[in-house]
């Protein structure tokens, strides 16, 4: 459960870094930002979540750039969201005094989230207040690479040589002398900053709580949609609010992660660029959002997807915020890695992959539209036909699969029944519509996928179905993901056998799960990961199918309970250690609260709807 009014903790830093669990995410559906317990944003890319950081303290604390409002002498802090909003609020406490600091990416007057319209400032607003005594409270803005200033109007205009795009101004209710500045204040007294990087602010009124709480209005206006009751309720809610901080709310498109580069495990080389959008994360991120009343933000992620394919001269694994190819892997040999886990990366290496399961993807995207009430054109539907074609055979054919190994290619089970949702959901819309293609053919293949998976994948050593089509390689967590597409009933009992023996078999302690074992299931990279916090909430879901309510209650709980106080968490997490890993906020582990959690109710009768 979320703590309204969590306790002061001190400030933990390893190797100069804050701990993952330690950052809270802020955004204006453009782009985002990480404020630390410490009261420092060490990450913030401009104008956009794909852009070169302005701000990446966290991947280099010294070289990376940050924007720091702090007391000096800070002994303990704490942090918590304005309810329903993406409005943070940290609390810093030093020897003689407490100042709470709220930190927004601010949203014009009126903004309706709900609409799929831009509703940026394109400012960052941080505004400090002393709670009780006296303090001394440092104010610092270093972008990367350093900057140039001069005064202009009420405030600075900063000129960064990595960045000269963007014209940055940052403005304050006090005297500014520059980026580095000190102020003592008593209590009562308030100090503002606004960074801006639209247009040059000389002459504007300046009100920052007016900003502040026009931003708050407009969460809490979008989240008047929400309709969910059952478990862990904060908890499902503040997922909500985070995966609506990594959806680009003009293009409709939806980032796995909004950072790049933070390791899984700490001192790996499993340091990657997930500021992209998956065409994997479509079918998930859109089922998850429709059952919890956002129908808008769903129906927007079906329509991008539908887009870039038919505009797709190639389909691809992912895809630029605005449809475009993903740029090239390129390591930053200048930035030393979050907790000196070199490499970092921007790009991704894995766009170019073979992944069978794309196919599925689509195709169910395109059946998501059909029943919300979208159509279906002629030549959108032709290259949906000619995938639904492609898939009849191409699960015999090895690829990366769903985990992106980037060693040779296997014919994976998943891969497989992803097919298998590509050549069901093609017949059923071509039934449904009346459409050309060959829907006889789709229907009978995807009976005849089913039924090949329950059989030839089956291990009967292992008393599960196979990582690999023939039955062969380790147990891979991803299995737990065929009865939530609906490839096999969860209470088959070849699936039945399966969820118990990936349990069992993947366990990583106290309901945590590997995806794989990489002992077993070599992906062409050294070193081990950590537990990823998706396939446990798969692991919810098949228990709730299976009738088994009572444990997956138990694990649901348990998991959410892993969740950091803001109720963030990531892709992986350390099972010796509670540690947050990987990149974060990871939206598949926000995808996985809310499913679970609503499988949950309904099973319980909470909700019914």
């Amino acid at each position: 459960m979320l703590d309204p009014d969590p306790p002061f903790r001190p400030v933990r830093r390893r190797e100069g870094y804050l701990p993952l669990e330690d950052l809270g995410l802020i955004g204006d559906g453009t782009t985002t930002a990480l404020v630390g317990l410490d009261g420092s944003i060490g990450w913030l890319c401009l104008p956009r979540f794909d852009s070169e950081p302005l701000l990446c303290g966290l991947l280099d604390h010294t070289r990376g750039g940050h924007f720091t409002l702090t007391v000096e002498d800070l002994r303990e802090a704490r942090q918590r969201y304005e309810p329903d909003t993406a409005v943070l609020v940290t609390e810093l406490r030093g020897p003689t005094g407490t100042v709470r600091i709220t930190d927004a990416l601010a949203l014009r007057a009126g903004a309706d989230l709900s609409d799929d319209a831009g509703g940026s400032r394109a400012e960052l607003v941080r505004s400090a207040q002393v709670l009780d005594g006296t303090v001394r409270l440092r104010a610092e803005l270093l972008p990367r690479g350093g900057a140039q200033t001069r005064l202009l109007g009420s405030g600075v205009e900063v000129q960064a040589p990595r960045r000269p795009d963007l014209r940055l101004h940052l403005r304050s209710n006090r005297p500014l002398a520059g980026l580095h500045t000190v102020h003592d204040l008593r209590q009562g007294d308030r100090l503002d900053l606004v960074l801006s990087w639209g247009r040059i602010h000389r002459h504007h009124r300046f009100d920052a709580e007016a900003m502040l709480r026009e931003t708050a209005d407009a969460w809490r206006r979008w989240m008047r949609n929400c309709r969910y009751s059952g478990p862990e309720e904060p908890l499902v809610r503040r997922s909500a609010i985070t995966l609506k901080l990594c959806d680009d709310w003009v293009n409709g498109s939806l980032v796995a992660a909004p950072t790049s580069s933070l390791p899984a495990p700490i001192g790996g080389v499993r340091n990657w660029d997930y500021r992209y959008t998956w065409i994997r994360d479509a079918a998930f991120t859109v089922f998850a959002l429709r059952r919890i009343g956002f129908a808008g933000e769903a129906d927007a992620f079906l329509g991008w997807v539908l887009d870039v394919f038919e505009q797709s001269r190639r389909l691809r694994i992912m895809y630029s915020l605005g449809g475009d190819p993903v740029p090239e892997e390129i390591q930053d040999a200048e930035l030393e890695g979050y907790r000196r886990s070199a490499p970092v990366r921007w790009g991704n290496g894995a766009a170019d992959q073979r992944q069978h399961d794309v196919y599925g993807e689509v195709l169910d995207c395109a059946y998501q539209w059909l029943h919300s009430g979208g159509e279906i054109q002629p030549a959108l539907w032709s290259g949906l036909a000619e995938l639904a074609d492609t898939a009849v055979n191409a699960w015999r054919q090895p690829d990366q699969g769903i985990w992106e190994v980037r060693s040779a290619g296997r014919v994976f089970t998943y891969s497989a029944g992803l097919c298998q949702v590509a050549l069901d959901r093609a017949a059923a819309i071509g039934e449904r519509l009346g459409l050309p293609g060959q829907v006889g053919t789709w229907r009978a293949a995807a009976r005849e996928l089913s039924q090949l998976i329950v059989d030839r994948s089956w291990n009967e050593d292992a008393q599960s179905l196979g990582e690999h089509l023939d039955g062969s390689g380790g147990l891979d967590a991803s299995l737990l993901a065929l009865p939530l597409r609906r490839v096999l009933p969860a209470d088959h009992p070849r699936m039945v056998a399966t969820t118990a023996t990936v349990a069992e078999r993947l366990s990583a302690g106290d309901g945590l799960l590997y995806r794989y074992l990489h002992d077993h299931s070599p992906d062409g990279l050294p070193g081990d990961e950590g537990a990823f916090v998706l396939c446990s909430f798969w692991l919810v879901e098949n228990l709730v199918l299976q009738g088994r309510i009572d444990q997956a209650g138990k694990l649901y709980a348990s998991l959410c309970g892993r969740a950091s106080p803001l109720g963030l968490l990531p892709e992986q997490i350390d099972p010796s250690t509670g540690a947050f890993m990987g990149n974060f906020p990871q939206a598949f582990s926000h995808i996985g609260v809310i499913a679970a959690g609503v499988s949950l109710a309904r099973a319980t009768g909470e909700m019914t709807a």
